[in-house]
């Protein structure tokens, strides 16, 4: 059931494009300033007695209107939500946060009520990621997570504005990511520019009127009509990776409204652009060099080398191999051809994660790719693989390029090709495989300037930070800077491990203690923390 603001026609937006196309196959991690309008400053910085701002009460004040979580009769997550005890409810937003009486749009939220009642803390937020990640099914997840302290609490979840289950923005895109590498030619390049400009051009078509409108800024916005609407005074979050800049931006529009803040895998905001990882390069290196140790002692299994060094000039032959002609793979339906501004990605999402199921995986996917450049007659791919292959070339069933329009829609971008082409011929002789990658031009170059300036970090936060030394996505740098822009804040630091993202979902019992001894008190440790990553 969706809520509406009483007294005001139902005046939603729906963004034209295709239907809804087939279940995601899998999820590939990305991976002049101008004036602030003085209506949308007021927004942040003018609040009324009940916390929200002039002309926005009917917002902070709608009711909710809690229910089954089910879309339709193929929502098997919306079930398997309903089992989980879990609530479903639509809020509405104003589009333009400047013209709260024009239109509207909704934003998708799911509660897990607090079952410890005597002792409730509040509500919590979350927030996966992306840009673009939803977090309605979340809370079940994360209520096993915060162990006994999360019956203290409500968990709720949101797909921020045109994300998932919210009213969906579709820009159509042909393929599932926009994120690739240059590849190893001016050719290669000269392709990109070529595909990055019909995605802005796709994105532009189907969401005209919405666009401006869809940024973090905004997204903040949403979220403290939903801390309103939940009639709380304060509420707590939880964000992963871009989560984290979310979080932060919140916290500087909407200062005193926020309890208990959690920031995993942080962005340092002054960091935050379109081509987010670039300067990861090292950290990324890294990475896939411990893969490669990993994978030298299964030789056996993958036949990719006997050493590090081994493994690592096996990928170089890939690369180049499919540089000079893309490599086939699979046969069938699932065969597909994969050059060089696509095995750097599948590279690149293979080493975010150290867990052995992880580096297995991309084990298997560079010995089909292995064979495919020694020449040997493709064979059938895994389920797995094939879904991969055929998300990251094809698309999937979600609506695609929203991800990309919050980042276009936060910070300009260079509009100049050669611009790109100079940063990745100077980065290329020092990162020959992953600098063609972060440097690559994208989208948002050829995307309208944004509505605001991005958020500057000018009022400390008591926040937790949590951070891996090895994190290949947002590097250990950027929080420890986040952390110098919050000297009230503490860093929960894990040594020893390349992966993105901890709390609750890597398993080491030191950061989950320390974030949850967090949330149960409120009480920041007295000092930094380091934990150790745990054998096996």
């Amino acid at each position: 059931m969706r809520s509406h603001v009483p007294g005001r026609p139902r005046r939603s937006v729906s963004i034209p494009g295709p239907a809804a196309r087939r279940a995601f196959a899998v999820s590939l991690v990305l991976a002049a300033c101008l004036t602030t309008s003085p209506a949308l400053a007021a927004t942040a910085q003018a609040p009324a007695r009940d916390g929200s701002a002039a002309g926005l009460d009917r917002y902070y004040r709608q009711h909710l209107g809690w229910g089954s979580c089910v879309k339709g009769p193929a929502d098997t997550a919306g079930r398997d939500l309903d089992k989980a005890g879990v609530q479903c409810a639509d809020l509405t937003v104003p589009l333009d946060y400047a013209d709260p009486a024009g239109r509207t749009t909704t934003v998708a939220m799911s509660r897990l009520k607090a079952t410890d009642t005597r002792h409730r803390i509040g509500s919590i937020l979350l927030n996966n990621g992306g840009p673009g990640g939803p977090s309605v099914e979340s809370p079940p997840d994360v209520r096993k997570a915060m162990k006994d302290v999360g019956a203290r609490y409500d968990i709720i979840g949101f797909d921020p504005r045109f994300v998932g289950r919210s009213t969906p923005l579709d820009c159509g895109w042909p393929v599932g990511v926009a994120w690739f590498s240059a590849g190893t030619s001016r050719a290669a390049f000269d392709r990109q520019v070529t595909l990055q400009k019909s995605l802005a051009d796709k994105c532009r078509a189907a969401g005209a009127s919405v666009l401006p409108h869809i940024s973090t800024r905004n997204t903040a916005r949403d979220m403290d009509v939903i801390r309103g609407a939940l009639g709380e005074r304060k509420i707590s979050y939880l964000g992963y990776s871009y989560g984290t800049y979310l979080g932060t931006v919140y916290t500087q529009m909407f200062p005193g409204r926020y309890d208990r803040v959690v920031l995993d895998g942080a962005i340092n905001p002054g960091d935050y652009r379109p081509r987010l990882l670039k300067g990861s390069e090292r950290e990324n290196e890294k990475a896939l060099s411990d893969w490669a140790a990993w994978a030298a002692e299964r030789h056996d299994t993958y036949g990719l080398g006997r050493t590090r060094a081994e493994v690592l000039a096996t990928v170089d032959r890939v690369v180049a191999a499919s540089a000079r002609s893309p490599l086939t793979v699979g046969v069938g339906a699932d065969a597909f051809r994969i050059d060089d501004s696509q095995v750097p990605v599948l590279l690149f999402t293979g080493i975010g994660d150290d867990a052995d199921p992880t580096r297995a995986f991309l084990g298997e996917q560079l010995s089909v790719l292995h064979m495919a450049a020694e020449g040997a007659a493709p064979t059938t791919l895994s389920p797995r693989f094939a879904a991969t292959l055929r998300y990251m070339l094809h698309g999937g069933a979600e609506p695609s390029g929203v991800q990309l329009a919050i980042i276009c829609g936060d910070v300009a971008a260079p509009h100049d090709p050669q611009l790109y082409w100079r940063d990745i011929e100077r980065n290329r002789a020092a990162h020959p495989l992953f600098g063609p990658l972060t440097n690559n031009i994208g989208p948002c170059a050829f995307w309208d300037r944004p509505r605001e300036e991005p958020t500057q970090v000018r009022r400390d936060v008591s926040a937790l930070i949590v951070a891996a030394t090895g994190d290949p996505r947002t590097t250990y740098k950027g929080s420890v800077e986040l952390h110098s822009l919050l000297p009230s804040s503490r860093l929960v630091t894990l040594e020893g491990a390349n992966r993105h993202a901890l709390f609750g979902r890597y398993g080491n019992t030191c950061v989950d203690n320390e974030v949850n001894r967090y949330l149960a008190t409120g009480k920041l440790p007295t000092k930094d923390q380091t934990c150790v990553k745990q054998a096996g």
